[in-house]
């Protein structure tokens, strides 16, 4: 930790992933002085889909960062397919309102390109160093944190706001007690891998009874494929082993994939994800506020869990640069007006005990409930583009993309 690292700041963030970083460029375009930190190291991987829905495309586009992935070669999705036990239903991607297709960018290139803008925009950014403990005043309100680099002492920083962005288990809303006021009943265990000569441009979804599988073209010519299947039940598939219940679970949801397989070859090991409920925290208090897993996390059954992060990230900075509890009262307001029901349809999704006709019922509200989130964001005040909205802490970074 420097010693510029000791100075107060505007909103100390607490993980640079993709909520986090979204969250402290759009402040420090703003002149905000932002201190962004994270466990982890610059530019590492982390369990992903991957997939961005149009929303999310949307707000990228929007904050002038959409190029910077399509320079990554993160290549465009044009179709997305449901592949049901009686039906495939294949859905084009139409260009509109800046979106010209749907993208699916690694974890490794989408967090890395957000770090770079907030850093572009003048937010201070250190990796390996994790928050060690809240710093309060004797009234009980966050005044900063005691943050720890990984060679180092623990360091106090204040702050006028402490934001959590670390995740599901984040340390953050342990520290602040962040109250959940929402569970869900279900949840999904996820394997995925990465496959090389298994060329697209399309999401696939496939549905059985009991499983599910996605096929997500990303970076470097990969495409991710994932199984899914109710966390219950795992248990008992990995007992023949991970890859053994990997390409089983592929089998039995996506059959047509075997033959395309054949001629693929896995790359690198499987990851997985052993299945949580959702839940719904409350995301602000005195001197500190939540935001992406942190705060709201759901099933990855409908792979929307970017799409949140991104949508949330310009909520609360559009929320903390007005400053005041009425602000961010509309932060969770309007959160969870927008998730909601995506929160109930993916839980009741995430189940597996649906037949095929609620499924598509069930895919259809989500549809609608995904053309309720774009218009919503259309109607938002146009955020700061670049940097040259009053960098007070650091001179001006006028760019369209920084990149």
């Amino acid at each position: 930790m420097t010693d510029a690292t000791r100075s107060r700041y505007d909103a100390v963030i607490v993980g640079a992933r993709a909520a986090g970083a979204a969250t402290a460029m759009l402040l420090a375009r703003r002149g905000l002085r932002i201190l962004l930190v994270d466990a982890g190291t610059y530019g590492s991987d982390t369990l992903s889909t991957h997939a961005l829905m149009r929303a999310a495309v949307l707000q990228l586009s929007r904050w002038g960062v959409l190029p910077c992935l399509e320079l990554e070669g993160t290549p465009r999705i044009h179709r997305t397919v449901f592949h049901y036990q009686d039906e495939v239903v294949a859905v084009p991607i139409k260009p509109k309102d800046g979106v010209p297709a749907l993208f699916a960018p690694r974890r490794t290139v989408l967090d890395r390109v957000l770090v770079d803008a907030a850093v572009e925009a003048g937010a201070e950014v250190r990796h390996r160093v994790r928050l060690v403990d809240i710093v309060k005043s004797r009234a009980g309100r966050v005044e900063g944190v005691v943050l720890q680099a990984a060679d180092g002492e623990g360091v106090e920083v204040r702050a006028d706001v402490v934001v959590g962005a670390d995740g599901i288990r984040s340390t953050t809303a342990r520290l602040v007690g962040a109250p959940v006021t929402r569970w869900g009943r279900y949840a999904s265990a996820t394997l995925y891998g990465y496959w090389q000569d298994l060329p697209g441009d399309a999401y696939h979804w496939y549905w059985s009874s009991g499983a599910a599988a996605g096929e997500i073209p990303t970076d470097g010519g990969l495409t991710l494929l994932f199984a899914s299947i109710s966390a219950q039940r795992f248990a008992a598939r990995a007992r023949t082993g991970v890859e053994a219940a990997y390409r089983s679970l592929l089998a039995e949801a996506a059959p047509e994939l075997a033959e395309r397989l054949s001629r693929a070859r896995l790359t690198g090991s499987l990851s997985g994800f052993p299945g949580q409920p959702g839940f719904v925290r409350r995301p602000w208090g005195a001197g500190w506020a939540l935001v992406g897993d942190a705060a709201y996390f759901r099933d990855p059954a409908t792979a929307h869990g970017i799409s949140d992060a991104l949508r949330d990230a310009e909520l609360l900075a559009n929320a903390l640069a007005e400053g005041g509890e009425k602000a961010l009262s509309r932060y969770e307001a309007t959160r969870d007006a927008l998730a909601t029901p995506f929160f109930e349809l993916t839980d009741r999704i995430a189940s597996f005990e649906w037949d095929t006709p609620e499924l598509k019922s069930l895919h259809h509200s989500l549809s609608d409930e995904m053309k309720r989130e774009t218009t919503a964001i259309l109607a938002w005040p146009a955020p700061p583009s670049d940097g040259s909205h009053a960098l007070s802490h650091g001179g001006s970074h006028a760019v369209d993309a920084p990149c």
